[in-house]
């Protein structure tokens, strides 16, 4: 892939209905994934895990690009092949996270992601090991009082920040503003967050001078909490959530792979379909899911090596119906 310029990058991943496998989980957020299948979360097995992914025939085409753990960039495949090399064999980009988790703000339920510092040496280091793009998430929580006007601007700036340090060592940053599901909001409080913190993100990212076509977003959909009592339905969050985006999100933008944020994975699928259907955007729309593309994959293989095969074919479906659905071509017949 003769891909020079950062937008190039960034359209690349985005292009034909491509979207974006996260496996980017932390140790501990592995081990518990690996708990639920009764598998002790060894860096052999985690290796065996994401290699079986990787080489899954419905990566190619469906898959623009695989975030990774700093573990898994430095591995190697079991016949010795690097795994960013097994990544690009299948016509994907791999990309790195780089934030260093979540700090509270002070005393409050809030909370500052970290990792600015030393974040330029790290960067270099990833771009020599094969990273094309990086993610930082920024956590926003809707509750008494939140999210706070502090807190918005504090995240949005350090996401500017982090995009300007990345763009400068030549790869494409995606920024991450998650407005957490948790809680008992309704899905105007969701709407309500995420428009403040889309309009201080863009604000600050034209500030710091970062290239809008060289970065792509990875936001939250606008949902109800997760335990409100009238939760809204597939047209109302697609429509809410195309409202928002069209009203904060600058048009050069080249593409929005939403995360998947705690949906299952049919409702991750059918409101991505679902927006796509309705249309009237330049950005393509499109996924960037970790556990709502890995969990099927991840209860066929069960840690088996003989459950391979049925893993690798549960994972390419999900990213199968998830290309179509950035194509709004997604219907639920095709998921029997």
């Amino acid at each position: 892939m003769n891909l020079n310029s950062l937008s190039e990058i960034a359209s690349y991943i985005v292009s034909e209905g491509k979207g974006i496998l996260a496996a980017d989980e932390s140790n501990p957020t592995c081990t518990k994934r690996f708990d639920s299948i009764g598998v002790e979360s060894t860096e052999e097995n985690r290796r065996d895990y994401r290699e079986l992914l990787f080489r899954a025939e419905g990566m190619k085409g469906n898959i623009g690009g695989v975030i990774l753990f700093d573990e898994t960039i430095r591995q190697s495949a079991a016949d010795g092949t690097s795994l960013v090399d097994v990544i690009n064999s299948q016509g994907a980009l791999p990309g790195i996270k780089v934030d260093k988790g979540l700090q509270p703000i002070g005393d409050t339920e809030e909370s500052l992601t970290q990792g600015l510092e030393g974040l330029d040496e790290r960067l270099k280091e990833y771009f020599e090991l094969g990273a094309k793009f990086t993610k930082w998430r920024a956590v926003i929580t809707i509750g008494n009082d939140m999210p706070s006007s502090e807190a918005i601007s504090a995240n949005m700036g350090a996401l500017a920040d982090y995009a300007k340090i990345v763009q400068n060592n030549n790869m494409v940053p995606m920024v991450e503003p998650e407005v957490l599901m948790d809680g008992n909001h309704s899905i105007e409080d969701c709407y309500d967050a995420t428009s403040r913190c889309l309009e201080s993100l863009f604000s600050s990212l034209s500030e710091r001078g970062v290239d809008i076509k060289g970065t792509i977003l990875k936001p939250n959909m606008i949902t109800s909490g997760s335990n409100y009592s009238n939760q809204a339905d597939v047209d109302e969050v697609a429509q809410k959530t195309l409202d928002c985006l069209k009203t904060y999100v600058p048009d050069d933008l080249p593409g929005i792979t939403f995360l998947s944020g705690g949906q299952s994975d049919l409702d991750a699928t059918a409101h991505l379909d679902a927006m796509n259907k309705i249309g009237g955007f330049n950005w393509k729309l499109s996924f960037s899911y970790g556990r709502a593309l890995q969990q099927p994959a991840l209860k066929a293989w069960m840690g088996k090596v003989e459950n391979a095969s049925s893993a690798q074919e549960a994972l390419s479906h999900r990213a199968l119906m998830n290309k179509l659905a950035s194509e709004g071509k997604w219907d639920i017949s095709l998921e029997s």
